[in-house]
C-alpha cells in the first residue's frame, strides 16, 4: 500500500483533489481486498502444489432408498429422487443426471466434494461414489470457482476488480509525486519485463 506525502504546494487545485481521491480509494480499496488478496494468494500456491495435501479419500456405498419406485409412468420424479439421496448426507448442487431405461444417475457437486449415484428408479437400489478432498481442495476450487453458485462468482469478479483498482491507484500515486515517479516506472518496466519474459518462457 502507497503511503507517499502530499503534491507539493504550487499543485493545482483539481491536481490536489485527484491525488485526494487516489489516496482514499487505494486505502479503503486495499483494505476491502485484503482478506481477498491473501485468500488468493495462499490457494494460488496450494493449487500449484496440490501434491503436498494428498488425494482425499473416495468411498463406495450401497443401499436402497426408501421412496422408490421413481418412475411416474415414463417420466422420472427427480426433485423426490435427488431429496432421497440427500438425506443419505449429500450435498452440493445437481451438475448431472440422466436415465437409462430404469436406471438413473445423477451427480452432486461441491467445492473439494463429489458424490456420483446411480439409482434403480423401480427398487430404489442405489450406488454411491463419495470423493472428499479437504479442506485445501475446497478452498482450491473455491479459487476457481469450480462448483460454486453464482454468488461466489460475483465475488470472484469482484475481488479482480478491487485488486485491479488497488494497482492502479496505487500506480497513479507513484506517478503523481515527482520524487517516485522516475522509480515508480523503471520497478514498473522492471516487472513488466520479468513477468512477460516468464510467460513467454512458460508458453514455449
Amino acid at each position: 500500500m502507497i503511503t507517499a506525502g502530499k503534491p507539493r504546494s504550487g499543485a493545482s487545485p483539481l491536481r490536489a483533489r485527484l491525488y485526494a481521491w487516489a489516496r482514499v480509494l487505494h486505502l479503503y480499496l486495499s483494505m476491502l481486498a485484503l482478506m481477498a488478496v491473501l485468500f488468493f494468494a495462499l490457494t494460488g500456491l496450494t493449487l500449484n502444489h496440490p501434491e503436498w495435501f494428498g488425494e482425499g479419500r473416495v468411498r463406495k456405498l450401497t443401499g436402497t432408498l426408501p421412496g422408490a419406485p421413481y418412475l411416474q409412468g415414463e417420466a422420472v420424479d427427480w426433485l423426490r429422487l435427488s431429496e432421497d439421496l440427500r438425506a443419505l448426507g449429500l450435498r452440493g448442487r445437481v451438475s448431472e443426471y440422466g436415465q437409462s431405461g430404469a436406471q438413473a444417475w445423477l451427480s452432486f457437486r461441491a467445492p473439494g466434494y463429489g458424490a456420483d449415484a446411480q439409482v434403480d428408479l423401480k427398487t430404489g437400489a442405489y450406488t454411491l461414489s463419495l470423493s472428499e478432498a479437504g479442506l485445501v481442495a475446497a478452498l482450491n476450487d473455491l479459487h476457481k470457482g469450480r462448483d460454486t453458485p453464482g454468488a461466489w462468482k460475483w465475488a470472484i469478479d469482484l475481488s479482480a476488480l478491487f485488486l485491479a483498482l488497488v494497482s492502479l491507484t496505487g500506480l497513479f500515486l507513484s506517478l503523481f509525486l515527482r520524487k517516485t515517479r522516475r522509480p515508480a516506472l523503471l520497478t514498473l518496466l522492471l516487472g513488466l519485463l520479468l513477468f512477460g519474459g516468464l510467460a513467454l518462457w512458460a508458453s514455449l
